[in-house]
């Protein structure tokens, strides 16, 4: 079977397939009333300010005149004046708490998006990279729907004064418009030179800020090499061309600020010029003079606009950056159950995987019985994570077919799933502020009881008891090896084990006595089911029911280890000396410690015995 093309291609390109509203889009949605109640209330102030002059001159001369109605035009110009000092406060509170609605919502968006894609996808953006995108590149991205909204209200200030420069004197307005296309010119070039700028700046600081945390989870490693200076510098090489675009983007934000500086003054002076000859001849009013120069000042205002369009253009470009995250295809699941009484049967039908263009995973096609222990062996690249990936529906194939008890994984609830399908990992991560949450977190949380049992399963209640808090103790607080958190990680999965469990080289870091301790647990104390064990010890292929070995991909045979070890190649996967080579009794056999069985254990009991064969192991023609 092959998954929908729309499935392959989101792989290819994330943003190919767009899973909701543009960034911008769907943040305004988010804050529509906020954004509306900012437009709403500036323009409101753009009103009174338009307002302003007129009352004004009609005062005026009023004034002059020693009309008794003077007065009621002068409370008129306080009214506005006061209107549009409390409005201009009102904008600032609403864009405040406008901006940090929408920032939270696009970080919230696009953490959720992140960690509910598949793994692979998300692995394309390096910690740093993600980390600026969900803080810097939200930042700037959130405000965008304020700035739209006071851009939008800041053009209707200058629009009515032209409006109103009309209704005063035609010349006088005219005086005015001959300026206004080199104005647009300015505008115009200003937004084609900032974009490029802005987003080539915000792509160095992303580069710097990868650097960074590189560096920072690798602190030892440079400490103990001596290389501090050398990382240093290597953090710090982006600082140059940061710089350069910086520079760039407030030489061409400046050169339109100053374009516009020059500008905007000669239009105000020819405006005055026109008004006052208007004046002189009697054409026009002092009052109407003064409304008139007032006029031509909101109206030079347009300049200003330069500054809210560049924090425009600095918000779209980030929101594309942030997009990358909001893009990403998530996961679906269905409604499925398991079969209560299911036993862990995983079956893997025609399951291919490719990745950047090479092939992962190519016609693999195995049945694990339920309660079997099953090592998973191969060289480096030969896929074994990935299947141990695909077996617990970390990703989806690109072809073919898993099934657990019979049902596709794809089916399944996404709660059932993962409450029937545990992992442990090379180098677990502990999230929680403590250990004993940390152990607890997962599809269902786990009672204290069941964390301190797993715990002393994965022989790890010893030394976190020693702790100075014990299972309150926060993991940061913790000096932990890597053996012990590979302990914890093994805890953890123990604590929430269900039909199927899957350990991805979980107990690499563990020495001899503590894997076997842990082993024998796993099959004591521990709920029973399949377990699907990547393995690069032989140790752990001899005690497992049945082995898969993997070979660039493809499942090169699978049987009992001690029919597999008489093949040569198999031999050479572990890379044993000959005097142990010539000796297969030395790695197969069955001991009094670890009892043989037939393959598959019975439920409620998984023997990690080396399994003496009932046939031959199923390799594939032409090998």
């Amino acid at each position: 079977m092959v998954f929908p093309r729309q499935r392959r291609g989101a792989r290819d390109s994330p943003a190919s397939a767009r899973t909701g509203p543009g960034p911008l889009l769907g943040a305004a949605r988010h804050s529509a009333g906020r954004t509306t109640a900012v437009f709403v209330c500036s323009a409101a102030s753009a009103a009174a300010s338009l307002a302003l002059p007129a009352l004004v001159g009609r005062a005026l001369d009023l004034l002059l005149d020693r009309d008794r109605d003077a007065g009621f035009w002068v409370v008129l110009c306080a009214v506005a004046i006061t209107a549009e000092v409390l409005l201009d406060a009102l904008v600032a509170l609403l864009s405040g708490t406008t901006n940090a609605r929408s920032t939270a919502w696009l970080r919230t968006r696009g953490l959720a998006r992140f960690l509910a894609a598949p793994p692979e996808h998300g692995a394309r953006f390096s910690p740093g990279e993600v980390a600026a995108r969900l803080s810097a590149n939200a930042t700037e991205a959130g405000t965008a729907p304020v700035t739209a909204a006071a851009l939008a209200a800041s053009l209707l200030a200058p629009a009515g004064a032209i409006v109103a420069l009309l209704l005063i004197d035609l010349w006088t307005a005219l005086a005015f418009l001959v300026g206004l296309p080199l104005l647009v010119l300015v505008l115009r070039s200003f937004a084609r030179g900032s974009s490029d700028s802005v987003a080539r700046y915000q792509r160095v600081q992303s580069d710097i800020a990868s650097r960074l945390v590189e560096a920072l989870g690798g602190a030892r490693t440079i400490a103990a090499a001596g290389t501090s200076e050398h990382e240093r510098a290597r953090i710090l090489a982006p600082l140059s061309e940061l710089g350069m675009q910086g520079r760039r983007m407030w030489s061409v934000h400046g050169s339109a600020v100053a374009r516009s500086g020059v500008l905007m003054p000669l239009l105000t002076t020819g405006v005055l010029a026109v008004g006052g000859a208007r004046l002189a001849s009697g054409r026009i009013s002092v009052g109407e003079l003064l409304a008139a120069s007032r006029y031509a000042a909101l109206a030079a205002g347009v300049g200003a606009v330069a500054g809210l369009l560049g924090s425009l253009i600095r918000s779209r470009s980030a929101a594309r950056r942030t997009s990358a995250l909001l893009d990403l295809p998530a996961m679906t699941y269905g409604d499925a159950s398991l079969p209560p009484d299911g036993r862990g049967t995983l079956e893997l039908r025609g399951v291919q995987v490719v990745r950047d263009g090479q092939r992962l995973l190519s016609d693999v096609d195995l049945e694990i019985p339920g309660g079997t222990s099953a090592a998973v062996v191969g060289r480096s690249g030969a896929g074994k994570s990935m299947l141990a990936a695909v077996a617990g529906r970390l990703t989806d194939p690109d072809e073919g077919r898993v099934l657990l008890d019979g049902v596709r994984l794809e089916a399944v609830e996404r709660g059932r799933l993962r409450r029937e399908v545990g992992y442990a990992f090379e180098r677990p991560v502990l999230f929680g502020d403590t250990i004993g949450e940390a152990l607890s977190s997962g599809a269902e949380r786990a009672s204290s009881r069941r964390i301190r049992s797993a715990a002393r399963a994965a022989s790890a209640d010893a030394f976190v008891r020693l702790l100075p808090r014990g299972y309150d103790t926060p993991p940061a607080e913790a000096p932990l090896s890597g053996g012990e958190l590979q302990r914890l990680g093994l805890a953890r999965a123990f604590a929430h084990a269900g039909r199927l469990l899957i350990l991805d080289d979980a107990t690499s870091s563990l020495d001899t006595v503590t894997e076997r301790q842990v082993e024998r647990a796993l099959v004591q104390d521990v709920r029973a089911g399949t377990r699907l064990v990547v393995a690069h010890r032989l140790s752990s292929a001899v005690r497992a029911d049945l082995v898969i070995w993997l070979e660039e991909g493809r499942v090169r045979a699978v049987g009992p280890h001690a029919e597999l070890w008489r093949n040569p190649a198999y031999r050479a996967v572990f890379a044993v000396p000959d005097a142990a080579a010539s000796d297969p009794a030395a790695h197969g056999p069955a001991t009094s410690e670890t009892p043989a069985s037939s393959g598959a254990a019975s439920e409620g009991s998984v023997r990690y015995g080396t399994a003496q064969p009932t046939a031959a192991p199923l390799e594939r023609p032409g090998r």
